[in-house]
């Protein structure tokens, strides 16, 4: 008999609703964060609900006609609305969760949220029909002249949302391009939404161009079709020996730099020419627009020593030779430098010793000659000199299981052996000549020797060591190259094992 009135109220409508609702409620606290385990919770809400409802012959698609006592039809309108706006919030999440355009879900949310507003417009119309029993076409036609009025207020907000619309749907930009508008300003985009996109330019600054203005103006977009970029640069030559000989230059600029990438292509072309200079142009591609000025930065260093290891000049802009050291000796009347002896000029290790002690290193080089596509050093093998590239493109190669990858490119001025001839270790890769080299050799006793005079070059070589390995442990497991450590670590085992 005790029961019969808690029976009573579980049979009632608003009592199993207030029931299920805490059960919805102890199922949030369950899932947490996991957003399949909300939807899951979300969708079985709706359904108990659903089922709910048919059960106590309330049926939430159709207008509530039968007569009843006030209460009854409060809590049946009730009923109903909130099973037309958790009906809508389940679309609505099931929209965010599979409703991807083009793949691409951060740059489709502006689309996604069109959807959804029509979800929700399309839930509040129906609470209107099947809950008040109105006639929605009656309130439709009568709120035209409200919409006319606010759509003439709202009329550039209004552009600005359907230009936003779109541009969504033409694609021209996404999140993360790098675009220009035609009236210079550049940037890459961060942000779309309603009303505007947003663009952080190269001083790190945030600029806003709203979406109508961004529809009609003519936009190029850096980073598509891919993320990878093209640039050039000009170059002047004093045309002192025939253009082949300098194009075949300015081919080896290109073959040895490290940043650009190596398909497509580069391209080295003459542009114009007279009797005092031979401008050739550099084509490139870098992988992302952010590395054009550091590839820029090293094709000018790449420019300067291919073109001394040549015996060419660079021309200034009124055509005159600059030939550096070079041609200082032919306007004085001096002797001409050696290769050998410019070289040493050229590289920074060599910066500390005094003229004398150049002379003295020179005289002691061996001269190595390679040609094309052979093998300098295989890898695995400790080599026993320290070896400047004087002229020509080497590279090093690295095979693992049958794939070969490039762990650096080798251009005159460049040093190599420093790992074997200063700790005895091996090569990581092959060390192959790509174009006919000259390569000079400084034995490792006589290196000793001048660095007893001058220690400070063991901080040199062990910079130049410690940035070498961290190119290779790019491909390799951390730890692996015992190279892998401080440039001061490996300058105090230098220093030792060579007793400093």
């Amino acid at each position: 008999m005790i029961n019969e009135p808690i029976i009573a109220l579980l049979n009632e409508p608003l009592a199993q609703f207030a029931l299920l609702v805490m059960l919805r409620m102890l199922a949030r606290v369950i899932t947490g964060d996991n957003g399949s385990a909300k939807l899951a919770a979300n969708l079985l809400f709706f359904a108990a609900l659903t089922a709910l409802l048919l059960y106590h012959r309330i049926p939430p698609y159709a207008p509530d006609l039968s007569p009843g006592s006030v209460s009854d039809r409060i809590a049946s309108g009730l009923l109903k609305a909130i099973w037309w706006g958790g009906g809508a919030m389940l679309l609505a999440s099931l929209v965010r969760s599979f409703l991807i355009f083009e793949r691409k879900p951060k740059e489709g949310r502006l689309l996604q949220d069109l959807v959804v507003g029509v979800i929700y417009v399309g839930a509040a119309l129906s609470v209107v029909a099947y809950v008040f029993s109105l006639p929605v076409g009656t309130i439709i036609a009568t709120s035209g002249a409200f919409a006319i009025i606010l759509g003439l207020a709202l009329q550039s907000t209004l552009n600005d949302v359907f230009s936003g619309i779109a541009l969504n749907l033409g694609r021209p930009l996404s999140v993360g391009d790098w675009i220009v508008i035609d009236n210079d300003t550049q940037g890459r985009v961060v942000e779309t939404n309603w009303r505007a996109t947003e663009l952080l330019s190269g001083t790190n600054d945030l600029v806003v161009v709203p979406n109508s203005v961004l529809a009609k103006s003519r936009i190029v977009n850096i980073s598509g079709p891919d993320k990878s970029h093209g640039a050039s640069l000009q170059v002047r030559v004093f045309p002192s020996k025939p253009p082949a000989l300098i194009l075949q230059a300015m081919d080896r600029v290109l073959l040895s730099s490290n940043s650009i990438l190596k398909t497509p292509a580069p391209s080295a072309n003459i542009t114009a020419m007279d009797r005092n200079s031979l401008e050739i142009e550099l084509s490139f591609r870098v992988s992302d627009l952010g590395k054009v000025s550091s590839a820029k930065n090293e094709l000018y260093d790449l420019v300067f020593r291919h073109v001394d290891a040549a015996g060419l000049q660079l021309a200034d802009d009124q055509g005159s030779p600059r030939g550096g050291a070079l041609q200082d000796a032919v306007e004085t009347g001096a002797k001409r430098p050696t290769s050998a002896r410019r070289l040493m000029d050229a590289i920074q290790l060599f910066s500390a010793l005094t003229p004398q002690e150049k002379d003295d290193l020179v005289t002691t080089m061996n001269r190595l000659t390679f040609k094309k596509d052979d093998i300098v050093a295989h890898r695995g093998t400790a080599l026993t000199s320290l070896m400047i590239v004087r002229s020509g493109v080497m590279t090093i190669e690295e095979t693992e299981e049958g794939n070969s990858f490039e762990l650096e490119r080798l251009a005159p001025g460049d040093i190599f052996g420093e790992r074997g001839v200063l700790m005895g270790a091996l090569e990581p890769g092959d060390i192959k000549a790509l174009t006919p080299a000259v390569v000079y050799e400084i034995p490792k006793q006589r290196l000793a020797d001048i660095m007893k005079e001058r220690p400070g070059m063991a901080d040199d070589l062990a910079a130049l060591l410690s940035a070498r390995s961290r190119v290779e442990e790019q491909h390799h497991d951390a730890g692996r190259s015992i190279m892998g450590q401080h440039p001061q670590s490996l300058s105090v085992k230098i220093r030792h094992l060579f007793h400093l």
